[in-house]
């Protein structure tokens, strides 16, 4: 049985030297594999695979260190993971606290860890299945919830209506992980090989596209569903332009983008509720006044957190106040205001910067940074362009709430970079 597996979801020839370590890497591999299916779905399930994987360290802690060190893509992660974890021993933040909040970017340390449990293409292959699965799971269940043949269910989301059909997570985290979903299911219709298959994926791709815009109200994934479909059409056209030996340039840049603004103007008209979403968010910033508590304004909140974290790195430029420091430097920056605290101000950009300073800032950028150059070095044109599609979604998400501190959003992430990146052609000098 053991070996059976091993062959679905690895090479039989890893080299391992120890009879138990042949034994634990199958089902170190199905644990990674399983986050795939859990990350949209269950947080227990999650921090309960990730537990089973990280067992993977004690038999592997050398290859992960390999992987560490002379992949780009992970050698990024654990940069920024190091600098919050050197802030855990500055600032204010009882230890223990402050603990608390690096473990909510542990995360990004499990990049090589996942890189190795990647290595074999079945796994790869699995693991991407498992997450389209699990969105096609939650999509199915939105639009039956969405067009009220569902009722909505005890263990469905809390926020949970027809209005507004969540299943799993928030409407943010799906809407966000739905929009992704959609962008690669549009990669693999241009690839399919059937007609049968690409239009299957054309069929799922549509109906994701529709529950982001029209039923599901994270605004965030409106955001980056535009942005995603302007980066398909971008990138397909400019591979299909090469492969007729035509010249892509500028001019035809320059069109994409005027159509993908005028199907994104057209859905913003055609759909009511897209229309409100997006008007509601433009009076609101109009409204708004620094440090002026308004409980309606969801984004009058927001540009509150924004302001205030902005000052406190201000305040603390160069290395922040120490990782777990954002919740009471807050506190005290919005002394003698009506304003509520907060633990983080929905800007993940703001939120590092704040509890590393610039430092923390630079190497947050340098991650993205280091995703987009070397996703050219990844074995296929899926790779490529889904790989900076990531960073392109992840960049939005960041910007609009704290992605990498919220636990599905991070690890969606960071096991999402291992997927991609563990076939990055290595160089010399990486």
């Amino acid at each position: 049985m053991v070996a059976r597996i091993s062959t679905l979801f690895g090479n039989r020839r890893d080299a391992m030297s120890h009879p138990l370590q042949r034994r634990a890497m199958p089902a170190l591999r199905v644990s990674t594999i399983l986050i795939g299916l859990t990350v949209p779905i269950s947080t227990a399930l999650d921090n309960f695979l990730l537990a089973v994987v990280l067992l993977g360290l004690l038999f592997n802690a050398p290859a992960v260190w390999q992987n560490m060190s002379r992949n780009p893509a992970a050698r990024a992660a654990w940069l920024l993971f190091g600098m919050l974890a050197l802030a855990v021993f500055y600032g204010a933040t009882p230890t223990g606290e402050a603990f608390g909040v690096l473990g909510k970017y542990i995360d990004l340390a499990f990049v090589p860890l996942f890189m190795l449990m990647f290595a074999a293409e079945k796994t790869r292959v699995w693991a991407e299945r498992a997450y389209i699965g699990a969105m096609g799971l939650t999509l199915f269940l939105s639009c039956l919830v969405g067009f009220k043949l569902l009722a909505v269910q005890t263990w469905m989301s809390g926020i949970s209506s027809a209005d507004n059909p969540v299943i799993f997570h928030s409407h943010i985290t799906q809407n966000n992980m739905m929009a992704y979903a959609a962008f690669l299911a549009l990669l693999k219709c241009r690839d399919a090989l059937t007609g049968r298959s690409r239009l299957a994926w054309l069929a799922f791709a549509a109906l994701a596209i529709a529950n982001v815009l029209f039923m599901v109200q994270g605004r965030t994934g409106y955001i980056i569903l535009s942005l995603l479909l302007c980066w398909f059409a971008w990138t397909s056209l400019a591979r299909y332009s090469r492969q007729r030996g035509k010249i892509w340039g500028w001019k035809q840049g320059a069109m994409v983008m005027l159509a993908s603004i005028f199907l994104v103007t057209g859905a913003y008209f055609v759909s009511p509720r897209l229309h409100e979403r997006v008007s509601l968010v433009a009076a609101e910033m109009q409204a708004w006044q620094p440090n002026q508590e308004n409980q309606s304004s969801s984004t009058g909140t927001r540009l509150n957190f924004y302001y205030n974290a902005i000052q406190i790195v201000a305040k603390h430029p160069l290395l922040g106040v120490g990782t777990g420091g954002f919740e009471a430097a807050f506190t005290g920056q919005i002394q003698g205001t009506n304003l509520s605290t907060t633990p983080n101000p929905h800007n993940e950009f703001l939120l590092i910067s704040a509890q590393t300073g610039l430092i923390g800032l630079a190497l947050m950028v340098y991650l993205f940074a280091t995703l987009w150059r070397t996703a050219p070095r990844l074995d296929t044109a899926y790779g490529q362009d889904a790989a900076r599609g990531l960073v392109l979604a992840y960049v939005v998400n960041c910007a609009l709430n704290s992605a990498l501190h919220d636990h599905a959003d991070g690890l969606f992430f960071a096991w999402m970079v291992a997927l991609l990146f563990s076939t990055l052609r290595i160089r010399r000098h990486g």
